[in-house]
């Protein structure tokens, strides 16, 4: 399974009161220590809100980090993470 898929598959479980968009910016990356950009190292996650309840972002953050730990310690190198 992609790093994507498994992302997402963690992170709906946790954060049903979101939509989740997940990009992989690795590309972006290539050359960059001789990292050829395509593995899945660099993801950008937005989560939109479904609906308009009160939400602390800092915890948000620190669930989906937590939620992610094994990824990290597998390979994932950056995670850019957007509320809207």
């Amino acid at each position: 399974m992609k790093r994507k898929n498994r992302i997402h598959k963690i992170l709906k479980k946790k954060l049903f009161n979101f939509d989740i968009i997940i990009e992989d910016n690795s590309f972006k990356h290539k050359g960059h220590n001789n990292f050829d950009g395509k593995q899945e190292t660099h993801i950008a996650l937005t989560l939109k809100e479904k609906n308009k309840i009160k939400i602390n972002k800092l915890e948000v953050h620190r669930l989906i980090n937590s939620a992610l730990e094994d990824e990290f310690k597998n390979g994932l190198h950056s995670l850019e993470i957007k509320i809207i």
